[in-house]
């Protein structure tokens, strides 16, 4: 079972890299090299406890749906989301925000597992782990730009 856990330090305060990366509307504009789009439950706006969301985007070649519940939160940080339905047979993503003196530090810890027996650990090890955490750096970056920016005002305001 892969876990990757990113670390990312943005140059702003607490609640707007909190609130940014519970958008709907700036994970679909993260995402839009992929047609991501949220078709179900949440599909604009910011996502909350007990929320879901279903996003259909193309990876690996075909048009994919995920179906995720925000299953935890704690204002400001923390909040985890879990697969309730896709191609996985689990998907786990916990978001963690840690106020700094110049920003904030944004951990993600994601979990997921794959079906096919020995061919799904293969596949997971030597490429779907690195096309995830690049996923997550994607996002992750975008978060950052429109944080540290006066972006985040057309998402947030």
């Amino acid at each position: 079972m892969p876990t990757i856990h990113l670390t990312t330090v943005i140059h702003a305060p607490l609640e707007r890299v909190f609130d940014l990366s519970r958008s709907i509307t700036l994970h679909k504009k993260s995402m839009s090299h992929r047609q991501e789009e949220a078709i179900k439950g949440r599909i604009n706006g910011l996502i909350a406890y007990n929320e879901t969301v279903t996003w259909r985007a193309k990876h690996l070649g075909k048009m994919r749906e995920l179906t995720t519940k925000v299953t935890a939160m704690r204002q400001h940080e923390f909040f985890s989301d879990e697969m309730t339905d896709g191609d996985f047979t689990h998907m786990s993503h916990e978001h963690h925000f840690k106020e700094i003196g110049n920003g904030t530090v944004m951990i993600d810890i994601m979990d997921f597992g794959t079906p096919y027996g020995w061919f799904g650990r293969v596949f997971e090890k030597f490429y779907l782990q690195k096309y995830m955490t690049k996923l997550l750096q994607e996002r992750n970056n975008t978060i950052k730009e429109f944080a540290e920016s006066e972006k985040w005002r057309v998402i947030l305001d």
